[in-house]
Order: C-alpha cells, then sequence, then structure tokens
C-alpha cells in the first residue's frame, strides 16, 4: 500500500475561512428560529459540524445520524440504509443536515426524507463539499462550502477506507495508488 501524502486540494486556512463564513450565514438566517438542531452525518461530517457548531452566534443543539451506503469498491449503488438514527424530538424544530460531502445526492436525499418523518418545523442543508458533475439526484443544498471536481478527496473527515480522516487540509488521492 502506498501512504503517499494526498495533494492538497483545500488548505487548513481556506476551511477555516470558509466556515467562518458558513457560520455567519447560518447564524442571521437562524437568528429568529433558535434553538438550531444541528444534524451531523457520521462519521465524514464530525470534524466540520464541531468548526461549524462552535462558530455560531445562535442557541444551536448537536445530534447525530449514520446511514450506510451500499457499494461496490469505490462505486456507489445508490441505496442508503439507516444505522443510527437522532435521539432526541425534532418536532417543531428547525433542523440542519451537516453533511461532509454531496456525491450522487442519494444520501442526502434519503436523509432529507428521514427528518421530515420526524415533523420538523425546517429541514435544510449543509454540506462541506459538493461534486455537483456526479449528481444523480438533485437534492436541496442551502449552504455549501466549497465546489468540487469529480476526484476521491480526504481529510478534515473524508476518509479512504478510514485513513487521512484527521488531516487538517482537504486533499486529492488515487485509489489505485492506495490498493
Amino acid at each position: 500500500m502506498n501512504d503517499m501524502a494526498p495533494q492538497v486540494l483545500i488548505s487548513e486556512a481556506d476551511i477555516s475561512k470558509r466556515v467562518a463564513e458558513l457560520a455567519d450565514e447560518i447564524s442571521a438566517d437562524y437568528a429568529n428560529k433558535t434553538p438550531l438542531i444541528m444534524v451531523g452525518v457520521l462519521k465524514g461530517a464530525f470534524i466540520f459540524l464541531a468548526d461549524l457548531s462552535r462558530r455560531l452566534s445562535i442557541p444551536r443543539t448537536i445530534e447525530f445520524i449514520a446511514v450506510s451506503s451500499y457499494e461496490t469498491g469505490s462505486v456507489q449503488s445508490g441505496a442508503v440504509r439507516l444505522v443510527m438514527d437522532v435521539r432526541g424530538s425534532l418536532v417543531d424544530k428547525h433542523v440542519l443536515i451537516v453533511e461532509d460531502i454531496v456525491d450522487t445526492g442519494h444520501t442526502l436525499d434519503y436523509l432529507i426524507g428521514i427528518m421530515k418523518s420526524h415533523g420538523p418545523a425546517s429541514v435544510r442543508t449543509c454540506t462541506l463539499l459538493h461534486k455537483a458533475e456526479s449528481a444523480e439526484v438533485d437534492v436541496p443544498i442551502d449552504y455549501t462550502g466549497f465546489s468540487v471536481a469529480n476526484e476521491w478527496v480526504v481529510g478534515y473527515g473524508l476518509d479512504y477506507a478510514e485513513k487521512d480522516r484527521t488531516l487538517p487540509y482537504i486533499g486529492i488521492v488515487n485509489p489505485e495508488d492506495r490498493a
């Protein structure tokens, strides 16, 4: 296995700046709709969610949800299943789904449906990364950190085979180099 360092795509400084901008925008949009419930999608969104939450200037609580996408190698089938649902009530509350990356859109589409089934006042979405050219499902994304090309990215919560998740930047890897 090649443990070559990923090529830097988005620096730690650029991520920090963009997270602060997103936090300001979300804080303004939810100023009169609090408390906000941020629902982080495990595992990939945990770092983004933590940094984003710390920078908000509004009351918020945090929940987590976990889903699994059925995959063959590095190809997603589009089938998604719930592994862990939120624990608290979302009835009549404002929910912000926080994702690490939106690729095909299947997972976020599934998550929006799950959140709406809990009876919230609203459901909006925030993703660190968006691969628009990979979209198979048209899903609403209310807040986007960065748009990226269709490359395998790691770092800042994202991984390849559970590696590189804790890098402070977003990097590009070639899965063939890591086999």
